[in-house]
């Protein structure tokens, strides 16, 4: 399994090598799988820009939040804070402005539209929906992601501000949630213990999948940051410079 954002690319900058480690993992015999809590692009786009940064994948191997919602939230009425570019992908949600089962964050970007979607009037709209009854979701409770501008404020933050208005628990459908890494490994028909996840983060990444018995290699490209490792009891099988360096690795190692 392999993350995208900081693993593959940085604000759609290849990280080097990254497609040459692709095409060589499918040549030594790896399933591939890509594990992305990306909420800003359908799954389409997102398989479009990778392609055209030479990662070759097909759209069924690439697994996004905003689809995972679609099953577990299918035939709900969800009052959707997200930006528009995944509504296609929320097939089967009953999307409303009121009377809402479930309230649904999620997608922070560097563009404008963040600020339109987590608007106090679209916060405070949603606390009501919540005071009223509705459940909290949440695509992923990320608190930042890396960018070529350094890092940046993600959707998180307002998931945190919710539950601490509503006294709820947002239900997290992205890494590291259960659901998401359980749903990876049946499309990979994989066993856990023969599965790798390569990531940037040691809590969405290297924690998540090692609670369902998974290997992992954490690399030091995107928000991958030392003193997170060093102060945490979160310890990865491997940490590489980057996914470059992972079809060696994998050689001399698993």
């Amino acid at each position: 399994m392999l993350d995208v954002d900081g693993v593959l690319h940085v604000s759609g900058s290849v990280i080097p090598g990254a497609d040459r480690a692709v095409r060589r993992l499918r040549a030594d015999g790896h399933r591939l799988r890509f594990v992305t809590n990306n909420t800003t692009r359908s799954r389409a786009t997102l398989a479009e820009e990778l392609r055209a940064m030479g990662i070759g994948l097909e759209d069924e191997e690439l697994q996004t939040t905003p689809r995972a919602a679609a099953g577990a939230l299918a035939g709900k009425r969800v009052l959707a804070l997200t930006m528009n570019a995944i509504i296609g992908d929320l097939e089967g949600v009953e999307l409303v402005g009121d009377s809402a089962e479930v309230v649904l964050l999620g997608g922070a970007d560097e563009g404008p539209e963040t600020n339109s979607v987590f608007s106090y009037m679209n916060l405070a709209r949603a606390f009501a929906e919540l005071d009223a009854g509705a459940e909290l979701y949440c695509l992923h409770k990320n608190a930042w992601w890396q960018t070529s501008r350094g890092p940046l404020l993600d959707a998180g933050a307002f998931v945190a501000g919710l539950e601490y208005a509503t006294g709820l628990e947002a239900t997290v459908l992205g890494k590291p949630s259960p659901t998401y890494f359980l749903a990876a490994l049946e499309a990979l028909d994989a066993n856990p213990e023969l599965t790798w996840m390569v990531g940037d983060d040691v809590e969405a990444d290297v924690a998540g999948a090692q609670k369902h018995g998974m290997k992992t290699a954490l690399v030091r490209t995107g928000k991958f940051r030392p003193d997170a490792v060093e102060r945490g009891a979160i310890m990865p099988d491997a940490i590489l410079s980057s996914i470059a360096d992972l079809p060696d690795w994998l050689e001399r190692n698993a």
